[in-house]
């Protein structure tokens, strides 16, 4: 008799983005004629940059030639890409990250759902609330959590993240092993100080624990006091991993290209309390069920680098900051009080009323799609996130539907 994991039935029926697309499929369908702006959930709207749609082709031809040709490539990814990474978005702000640390991957989404297979079952997490949901429902499939009761699953620890502490959570009043943290965060739109994120480096050191850090949105950061890595702070590579993203910092959500960064001395415990080196651990887990990312996609990444690369990259970030800016301040003139949208693509908005409430108010009155925060968690109820993930045009179209909606 072949058993199933029965830790998949604890997962809640729906997940967040599936309730949204049935919603929007319905409104859409009794209403044929009403263009729909989506501003909900993250995925980019522009071209990829010219300059890796050219390296993209250049790369593609050399896989048409025999001389030039590759099969399967390193798993960790080619050192052109990782050698480019550790320069540019570690070693070029202080941080002494190496290529060999660096493990290219098909997205970000995948990594930080998957490093979890590396730790035993019966550690404590410490996981916000609001969160993206993959943090919590790839450690439910795991097993490490109870039932789902009264909105939270039994057996984790939440960091509640409000208004009130700025959406940066205060340290577990018990010992936690695992602690998952996103900045700028993904929905709140907020960001960590370089002095709280050495707090919570220091946190980890003094009690064994260890950090997941998303840094998925890092190049959303235009002010410059504040870490675009965990790494530029103390002590943070003996008890932090990184995941970043190429998806919203060059578009490649459709490409498929992102790295996670395990430092060479982060460790973890065994049974007997013996300290165990991670990278290791991580590198086998990569290379045992991963077969790396193909040629021309590494190309493509590997030109946002170069100095036009930087240049386009950046355009394509202040678009959507531009969109961000005008979403802020339209929703903060109609009296809601609001978070992110500096130094963040996502603007979260205490909408004073019920989270999906919201959420249909918008679409049935405005034909504007964006995100309901109690789908993040406990803590996002009452709160929506709107994404600048769109045209300039569609975003200035969706504000004004939207102030007409509730004016």
């Amino acid at each position: 008799m072949i058993k199933i994991n029965e830790n998949y039935l604890k997962l809640q029926a729906s997940y967040l983005f599936s309730d949204i697309a049935k919603r929007v499929g319905a409104y859409q369908e009794a209403n044929p004629d009403q263009t729909i702006i989506k501003l909900g959930i993250g995925d980019v709207t522009q071209p990829l940059p010219q300059v890796c749609t050219e390296a993209f082709h250049a790369a593609v031809e050399e896989m048409a030639r025999a001389e030039s040709f590759r099969g399967y490539g390193p798993e960790q990814g080619y050192d052109f890409l990782r050698e480019a990474i550790a320069r540019h978005d570690f070693q070029a702000r202080g941080a002494d990250i190496t290529p060999d640390e660096i493990f290219v991957s098909d997205g970000a989404k995948c990594d930080t759902g998957n490093i979890q297979e590396i730790f035993a079952a019966d550690i404590a997490i410490a996981i916000p609330d609001p969160v993206y949901p993959v943090y919590l429902d790839t450690n439910v499939m795991a097993g490490r959590t109870g039932q789902y009761r009264n909105g939270r699953y039994e057996g984790l620890y939440y960091l509640d993240c409000t208004q009130a502490n700025g959406f940066v959570p205060e340290f577990p009043d018990r010992p936690v092993d695992l602690i998952y943290l996103c900045y700028p965060n993904n929905p709140t739109g907020a960001t960590i100080t370089k002095a709280q994120l050495q707090q919570w480096v220091d946190y980890a050191r003094e009690n064994k624990a260890l950090i997941l850090y998303d840094a998925a949105y890092e190049a959303f950061i235009s002010d410059d006091s504040l870490p675009r890595s965990i790494y530029e702070v103390e002590g943070a590579q003996e008890v932090a991993i990184e995941f970043r993203s190429f998806s919203k910092t060059a578009g490649f959500t459709g490409t498929r290209c992102a790295f996670t960064v395990v430092p060479k001395q982060c460790a973890a415990y065994m049974q007997d309390g013996g300290k165990q080196l991670l990278q290791p651990l991580w590198h086998r887990r990569h290379t045992t069920k991963f077969n790396g990312v193909s040629y021309p996609v590494q190309r493509a990444a590997a030109a946002i680098y170069s100095d036009e690369g930087r240049r386009q990259v950046k355009a394509l970030i202040d678009g959507y900051m531009q969109n961000a800016t005008l979403i802020r301040n339209a929703m903060t003139e109609l009296g809601y009080t609001c978070a992110g949208g500096e130094n963040s693509p996502y603007i979260w908005i205490d909408g004073r009323r019920d989270s999906w409430a919201f959420f249909d108010l918008l679409l049935n009155e405005a034909g504007v799609v964006c995100t309901p925060g109690a789908g993040f968690g406990k803590c996002g109820q009452g709160y929506i996130r709107i994404s600048a993930f769109n045209s300039h045009a569609n975003a200035t179209k969706a504000m004004a539907r939207i102030k007409k909606a509730l004016a």
